[in-house]
C-alpha cells in the first residue's frame, strides 16, 4: 500500500464528536453524524509545525554553529513540494554546520537495526554523523564547534520506536557539552490515547530507557521536557532546552504523515497500528516486513490455515532485506481495514500465541525488551484474557497520567 503525500499544509480531520463548548486556539468540533471524508479544508484550522515558524526560532540561531539532529522526515510542507529544513535553515542563512541522523540513516533507507555509516549529504556536501550502532550518543568531539542542536525528527508515539532514545542521548550529550537544544515540535499521530505496560527499569533498552507506557501520547517537544523534568539524563543533568511549538494542534485529531518516519511505516494505517503489532517483532509471528503492507497484517508458517484463511509470502524489500519466514508462507490476518484504533489491541497476539504449533518458540528475548515487563509474556502463557492483563497496567497508567501532565505542552 502506498503513502498518500500531501502537497499542502499538514490538516486534521477529525473521526469523532469531541466535547462541546468552545477552545480558543483548536479547531472547531465536527458532529458526529458528519463522515470524516466529508470534511473539507475549510472545516479545520491549518497546523504549523515548529519547524515552519521561522520567525520565532531565528532569533536563536542568528550568530551561532548549528547542527542538526534529521532525517527524511525533517520537512517543511509548501503548495509546490516538502522542502527539507536543512534546505530552508541554509536558504535562510543559517550556519548549519552537520548533521546528525536516527536509525534508518538521514534518508530514512535503513532497515531497522541495520547499521548506518557516517557520510556526506549529497545535495549540501555537510557531513552526516549516525546516531545508530555502536555510535547512539554524540561525542564531545563531533559537537565540538556547535552551539545549538535542533531536533527535528517525526516521532510515532510509542516507546520502542527510537526516535525517543536518540532524543535521550542528545540531550545528555548536550548537557555534558553546555549547548543549546532546540526541539521543533511535531504531531503525535498516536497522542490520542496513552496505553500499556509500564517499562521496569530492569527492561531497559535502546527500545524502551524511560519508566513510561508503550503508548505515550506525547510529542516530541513534551517529551523533551519530560526527560529533563524527570531527571533522567545520567546524574539528573538537565540540557539547556527550548521547544518551538506548533500552532493549531489538537492531539485527539487523526493526523496523516506527509512521508514515512520510517521504512516498515509507509501510511497512516501502519502507523496507528505499530504499537500493537509491533510485540509480534518479539515472536516467531511476522508482522508485514516484506511485504506492502507492513505493520497492518500479521501471519507465520506456524499457525493454521484453517483458522487463519489469510496468507501471504515476505520477500526481500526496501526496509526489510531479510524479513521474517522470508519465501515461506504465512498464515494470519489482514487488519489494514481495521477501524483507528484508540488503545493498544491485545487479541492480535493473545490470539497467535493460543493457535501457534510452536508455543516453545514462540517468544523471543526481544520480547521482554518491548513489553518493558516479563509480567505480559507471563500473562498471556498463562492463557490470561486482555481484560486481565489490561487490569494489572491500570495503576501505572494512571500514575504516568499524572507526571505526563506536567509537561503537556497543548
Amino acid at each position: 500500500m502506498s503513502l498518500r503525500f500531501f502537497k499542502s499544509t499538514f490538516l486534521f480531520l477529525f473521526i469523532a464528536a469531541m466535547a462541546c463548548g468552545n477552545n480558543p486556539g483548536k479547531p472547531s468540533p465536527v458532529p458526529a453524524e458528519v463522515s470524516k471524508d466529508s470534511i473539507t479544508a475549510e472545516a479545520v484550522q491549518e497546523l504549523k509545525l515548529g519547524a515552519e515558524r521561522t520567525a520565532f526560532f531565528l532569533p536563536f540561531l542568528e550568530g551561532k554553529k548549528i547542527g542538526l539532529v534529521g532525517n527524511q522526515t525533517s520537512i517543511i510542507p509548501t503548495e509546490a513540494k516538502n522542502v527539507h529544513l536543512v534546505d530552508t535553515l541554509l536558504s535562510l542563512g543559517v550556519d548549519l554546520r552537520k548533521v546528525f541522523a536516527p536509525e534508518h540513516g538521514f534518508r530514512g533507507t535503513a532497515d531497522a537495526g541495520e547499521a548506518v555509516e557516517d557520510g556526506k549529504d549529497p545535495r549540501t556536501g555537510l557531513p552526516v554523523i549516525s546516531l545508530y550502532g555502536n555510535n547512539k550518543k554524540p561525542s564531545a568531539q563531533q559537537l565540538a564547534g556547535l552551539d545549538v542542536l535542533i531536533f527535528d525528527l517525526q516521532d510515532v508515539g510509542a516507546r520502542f520506536y527510537t526516535y525517543i532514545s536518540t532524543l535521550h542521548y542528545v540531550m545528555e550529550a548536550a548537557a555534558e557539552n553546555n549547548i543549546q537544544v532546540i526541539v521543533f515540535d511535531r504531531p503525535n499521530p498516536n497522542g490520542h490515547y496513552i496505553d500499556g505496560p509500564v517499562l521496569e527499569p530492569e527492561h531497559k533498552s535502546f527500545v524502551g530507557m524511560h519508566p513510561i507506557p508503550v503508548v505515550h501520547g506525547m510529542t516530541i517537544g513534551e517529551y523533551a521536557k519530560m526527560i529533563n523534568g524527570e531527571g533522567w539524563l545520567k546524574d539528573g543533568i538537565q540540557a539547556p532546552l527550548q521547544v518551538v511549538e506548533m500552532e493549531n494542534y489538537n492531539r485527539d485529531a487523526s493526523y496523516k504523515l506527509p512521508v514515512k518516519p520510517s521504512p516498515n511505516l509507509p501510511n497512516t494505517k501502519a502507523v496507528n497500528l505499530y504499537p500493537s503489532l509491533c510485540f509480534f517483532e518479539g515472536t516467531n509471528v511476522n508482522a508485514g516486513r516484506g511485504t506492502s503492507k507492513q505493520f497492518q497484517v500479521f501471519g507465520s508458517p506456524f499457525l493454521p490455515k484453517e483458522k487463519f484463511p489469510f496468507s501471504y509470502v515476505p520477500e526481500s524489500n526496501e526496509g526489510a532485506k531479510s524479513p521474517k519466514h522470508m519465501g515461506k508462507t504465512c498464515y494470519g490476518k489482514d487488519l489494514s481495514e481495521t477501524n483507528r484504533l484508540d488503545s493498544i489491541n491485545l487479541e492480535w497476539l493473545i490470539e497467535a500465541y493460543a493457535h501457534t504449533s510452536q508455543k516453545g518458540e514462540f517468544f523471543n528475548s526481544f520480547f521482554t525488551k518491548l513489553a518493558g515487563t516479563t509480567t505480559l509474556r507471563q500473562q498471556i502463557e498463562a492463557g490470561k484474557s486482555a481484560e486481565e492483563i489490561r487490569a494489572i497496567w491500570k495503576a501505572g497508567l494512571e500514575e504516568f497520567a499524572k507526571v505526563r501532565k506536567n509537561y503537556l505542552l497543548y
